[in-house]
């Protein structure tokens, strides 16, 4: 994975080191800029495919067109078969290439199958594209007439006076502004059978897992012991006999001993890091500045994530994820309380906003080692329009109240009993650090009763003493006033 800057402005080199410092964590393997008139663009390199050769910024033969990608397109080779010349083995020239063709932006970028955020200058002016759920972070920002392009928001603080969210599912161009070019249309309610819906998604998964160990480095999974993860891990074990699997935990957790379980179960190559609560609460700032966030639950979880992905990253440069299950196949308790005509569009809703929430933690946690996660369960179309066709007493059984009902019913014979029906815990909660990271924010921070203070923190949501403790430590680096109306809050706390 990567982190892309861009500027046009009449500073626009100076602008682009700038920004390019503040996401270099993201690329540890190499760094590079070019520039175009007056624009100016910065990558910094995670090298996950064609190491030698896949180098960015990335320009064409004349040297007109300069693209800068942060992602990865699965079927890239695919896609490649009908390009003339290509150069390199990167899926970064087959986008260049794509673009070069001429066609309408949005008849090609829907054919990219995976997670993808890029920018590309030509002489026409510029194009910014971002996947259809927003795994990869894009922002802009904007300074008078100067337009500003980063991952971060961080990369665009020095630089920019306004900063905005590019959406997911859309594409930019001088020419035309913003369009959309994919609103995950959910086909119509699966009408088959539970044993039907179960084989066809037992398909999709295996189909996206395999398709998500390409790579030219070292490969592992998250393994928390949940369903999800070890769904994953089970699939890719299959393809992969042997793989590294990671979890973290305070000793004696849920998930250390569910992780082993499912490590020792499978035979994976497993690693495991068990932490205090003073570790954590070391860890704390720092995560919460590579989060850009404050709100409660996603801080909670990225506590045990940023160390999981510090773990990972001593042993391998990729790794895969379950990330979304919980959306796709109603893993939430609250969920279980809405009425069935509520349900699908808090499904839909909730899936949708994963940009803004635990996609945004999976990606800055794994991103501030350097280390390239995956999502099989969201980074595929037709997995994820398939999940959200099926009907929600598939999904939260209508009699026993299993929540990922047909997700458990379709890997049942793929794992432990006791791991397929485990219930649901939140990451934080199974690796046992969220409580107790509630109670000592509690015990440190109290909460303005009055004044300009507290009519700030209600302005921004924040009701309790714990998420005060976050939006302190979130505003050493991000000023509220200018930011704090980006940040995304979970559904469920």
């Amino acid at each position: 994975m990567c982190g892309l800057v861009v500027a046009r402005s009449r500073r626009a080199v100076q602008d682009v080191i700038k920004m390019l410092d503040r996401v270099a964590h993201r690329g540890p393997d190499d760094a590079g800029m070019s520039a175009a008139g007056k624009w100016a663009l910065g990558h910094a390199r995670l090298a996950v495919l064609d190491v030698k050769s896949g180098q960015q910024p990335m320009l064409s033969p004349d040297g007109s067109t300069h693209i800068v990608y942060n992602g990865e397109i699965y079927n890239f080779r695919e896609l490649g078969r009908s390009l003339p010349e290509l150069r390199t083995r990167s899926d970064t020239e087959v986008i260049m290439k794509l673009h070069a063709s001429g066609r309408d932006p949005s008849s090609w970028i829907q054919d990219l199958d995976g997670m993808f955020a890029f920018a590309i200058v030509d002489p026409k002016g510029l194009l910014l594209a971002r996947d259809p759920l927003g795994i990869k972070p894009l922002y802009l920002g904007w300074k008078a007439e100067n337009l500003f392009v980063a991952s971060e928001i961080k990369a665009l603080l020095p630089v920019a006076d306004k900063i905005e969210e590019f959406p997911p599912g859309t594409y930019y161009t001088s020419e035309g502004g913003f369009r959309a070019y994919n609103t995950i249309d959910i086909p119509q309610e699966f009408e088959g059978d539970a044993e039907g819906a179960a084989a066809e998604l037992r398909l999709l998964v295996e189909r996206a897992v395999a398709t998500r160990l390409i790579s030219d480095v070292s490969l592992g999974v998250f393994l928390s012991g949940g369903l999800d993860s070890s769904i994953i891990a089970a699939v890719a074990n299959k393809c992969t006999p042997g793989i590294k699997t990671f979890s973290v935990g305070i000793e004696g957790s849920a998930d250390v001993a569910a992780a082993r379980r499912v490590a020792d179960f499978l035979g994976t190559d497993h690693y495991e890091r068990t932490f205090t609560l003073d570790e954590a609460i070391r860890v704390l700032p720092k995560a919460i500045y590579h989060l850009e966030s404050f709100d409660a639950s996603l801080v909670r979880s990225a506590v045990p994530n940023y160390l999981l992905a510090e773990l990972a990253s001593q042993h391998v440069k990729v790794a895969l994820s379950g990330e979304g299950a919980d959306e796709l196949f109603g893993g939430y308790d609250y969920l279980k309380h809405l009425p069935d005509e509520d349900l699908q569009a808090e499904l839909e809703f909730i899936t949708r906003s994963l940009h803004k929430t635990n996609l945004l933690r999976c990606d800055r946690m794994s991103m501030a080692h350097g280390l390239e996660v995956r999502v099989p369960l969201l980074d595929d179309l037709r997995l994820v329009r398939f999940a959200l066709s099926l009907p929600t007493a598939m999904k939260i059984h209508p009699d026993f109240g299993v929540e990922k009902w047909i997700l458990r019913k379709a890997f049942e014979s793929d794992l432990p009993s006791d791991i397929v029906w485990r219930p649901k815990e939140k990451f934080a909660q199974g690796a046992g650090i969220a409580a107790r990271l509630a109670a000592w924010a509690q015990r440190t921070y109290t909460l303005p009763s009055a004044g300009r203070a507290l009519a700030e923190l209600l302005r921004f949501g924040i009701k309790d003493s714990e998420e005060y403790a976050y939006f302190r430590m979130f505003a050493d680096n991000f000023p509220p006033r200018r930011v704090g109306l980006l940040i995304g809050r979970s559904r469920s706390r």
